[in-house]
Order: C-alpha cells, then sequence, then structure tokens
C-alpha cells in the first residue's frame, strides 16, 4: 500500500512488520493498522473480509470468463488478491507497490512467489503506472487498495487517478476499490469515480463491519437480470468458495444524493 513520491529513499519509508494471532499472519506499516493478513495452513485463501469482497467483480464477468485476461492490483498488501488471481485463478497477474520493504515482506513472509511468465510485481508509483500509454485498456480487473501506514484515506483519490484507472481497463473490464479511514468520505469518492465511470456503472457493497466499503465500477458493463447474477453467485460459491451470493445481497446502486450532485 502506497503513500509517498518515488523520490524518497528507501529508507523513509515505514517498514513492513508482522504479528500473528490465532493460526493468521497479520502485515503492518510500523503501526497497528493492518494492511493484510493470510492463514499460515491455508495461503491461498482469503483472509479478510474486505478482501474477499474485492473479488466481487466475478459477478459482473460471465461464468466462463471469469480468469479470463489481465488482474491488476494496485497496492500488494499482504499479496492476497494477487496470490489469489495468480494461483486460483490462474491470470496473467501484475501488482503495483510503491514501497520496497511491503514487496520484500510479502516474498519473505506471505508466500508470493518470484516473477513468472504470469506473475509481475513492480516496485512503482501507482499513480503513474495508471498514466502510462502503455498501459491503456491492458487489464480486465483493477484492484486498488491503497493506504499509507496511518491509514487515513485513500492516498490517490482524485479525479486524474480515477480517469487513468478507467483507461486502464478494456472495454467490460471492471474496477473495485476499498474505501476506508478515519479521514476518508465514502460520498467524495464515490462521485469522483461515478463521474469518470458514469452513475450506471458504480455500484457499492455495505460496509464490513470494520468500515470497509468496496466500490465497483465498470467499463461498458451490461448488467444481467437477476436470475443470471444467481447463477453466477452460485457458481462463485462452489468453484472458490468465496460467500458471493451474500455480496449479492449486499449490492447497492449508488445513493441518489451523489446521482443529485453529478446532476446538478
Amino acid at each position: 500500500m502506497s503513500s509517498k513520491k518515488t523520490s524518497k529513499k528507501q529508507s523513509e519509508w515505514a517498514p513492513a512488520t508482522l504479528s500473528e494471532y490465532d493460526g493468521v499472519r497479520f502485515l503492518h506499516l510500523d503501526s497497528i493498522w493492518v494492511q493484510g493478513a493470510m492463514r499460515i495452513r491455508k495461503p491461498q485463501q482469503l483472509e479478510l473480509e474486505y478482501i474477499q469482497r474485492m473479488m466481487a467483480w466475478m459477478l459482473w464477468r460471465e461464468t466462463d470468463e471469469i480468469r479470463a485476461g489481465h488482474a491488476v492490483q494496485l497496492g500488494l498488501g499482504a499479496a492476497a488478491i494477487t496470490r489469489f488471481c495468480h494461483k486460483v485463478l490462474r491470470m496473467q497477474t501484475t501488482a503495483v507497490e510503491l514501497n520496497p520493504s511491503v514487496i520484500s515482506a510479502c516474498r519473505a513472509w506471505f508466500h508470493l512467489p518470484e516473477d513468472d511468465r504470469r506473475l509481475t510485481v513492480l516496485n512503482e508509483d501507482a499513480g503513474e503506472w495508471v498514466q502510462r500509454d502503455e498501459n491503456i485498456q491492458c487489464a480486465q480487473v483493477l484492484n486498488v487498495d491503497l493506504y499509507d501506514h496511518d491509514a487515513a484515506g485513500p492516498v490517490l483519490d482524485d479525479e486524474a487517478f480515477y480517469a487513468g484507472c478507467r483507461n486502464v481497463l478494456a472495454d467490460g473490464g471492471l474496477m473495485t476499490v476499498n474505501l476506508f479511514g478515519r479521514s476518508a468520505s465514502f460520498t467524495r469518492s464515490a462521485t469522483r469515480i461515478a463521474r469518470i465511470f458514469g452513475s450506471d456503472q458504480v455500484w457499492s457493497l455495505a460496509p464490513t463491519k470494520e468500515g470497509n466499503t468496496v466500490l465497483v465500477a465498470a467499463r461498458g458493463v451490461r448488467v444481467p437480470e437477476r436470475e443470471e447474477l444467481e447463477q453466477r453467485a452460485a457458481n462463485i460459491e462452489s468453484q472458490y468458495e468465496l460467500p458471493a451470493r451474500k455480496w449479492l445481497r449486499l449490492v447497492r446502486p449508488l445513493p441518489i444524493s451523489i446521482i443529485n450532485q453529478l446532476n446538478d
């Protein structure tokens, strides 16, 4: 999870530390805030509820296309989504992480493999990466989880960044964003995303008990009928052991208050 400018020296990054409790290993950035988690005996399992919900994009993809294409993560955390996309879904997977301490910690403690023909981990600035011409429409899936060691709010949260994210997505592509933090405003962030993606292409899941709200944004996706969504959810549960039917109950369109702001 990235927060500083690339001009910072490596020694100035918040160091990655870990703790363990009840069979779960947690990643921290020199603070009490949890940056990610992994169940030690089941490293491919998505342990945290909000991380599971970051996979809700699967509901918006046809069942036979879930594994297809390129999945990109902005912010590595404890590499849970990266491991899942690479090892379980077996997608082409790229992770972009600014803090080199996080990458080293994930390789040492969180079962992040070395790069191979399907996995690339980049020690780069996510805000710069989404603006590069070579990354235009390169991904079918984009997961955004960018927080600093204080977890006070999204590090990258302006319309220019979200426009870059949309440009990274191919037609029919999907983005999930974790919105959490003491100073973060869901309304502010959701409004910015809706201005870029369009109000009919943005949805959110109800917040977790910890306060994480996962927002889903799409580039030209048609939402199927409820029966089809229920079939997709049942397939996701049976194939990947994720609570997709619960996600379906938690999905909400944008609040009217945000739509009204967009129309003003």
